[in-house]
């Protein structure tokens, strides 16, 4: 049987789970308040994910960076990877909130989007 502990973010509570895999591979959470934080027992337990948030270089606007963030969760062991690609990337303004930044990260189908604007100067 294999366990994993993991504290819900799914909302303020933040309760305690225990997520277990039996032989016959189902899954039990225990320690949940709510369904929230049984879809998320299992998905961290199965695919964990999250959204990244950065900010990347600007030329020529009237802000030197601008926030960033992917538009859906990438799966977590894709993180770093997606942050070096991002890391010395310079985009030139104008920007807009919602521009597609970079185009399918890593491989992952997911579009890095600005999350404010940048006008040109």
């Amino acid at each position: 049987m294999e366990r994993k502990e993991f504290t819900c973010i799914g909302c303020p509570m933040g309760c305690a789970l225990l997520v277990e895999l039996d032989s016959n591979n189902n899954i039990t959470v225990t320690g949940n308040s709510c369904k929230i934080g049984e879809n998320y027992g299992v998905k961290e337990f199965t695919n964990p994910t999250r959204v990244i948030t950065t900010s990347v270089k600007v030329i020529g606007g009237d802000y030197n960076q601008v926030s960033v963030k992917s538009e859906k969760d990438i799966p977590k062991n894709k993180i770093f990877d997606c942050l070096r690609a991002l890391k010395d990337l310079e985009v030139k303004a104008p920007i807009n909130i919602g521009d597609v930044i970079y185009k399918d990260i890593e491989g992952t189908n997911v579009n890095i989007i600005a999350t404010r604007n940048v006008r040109e100067c």
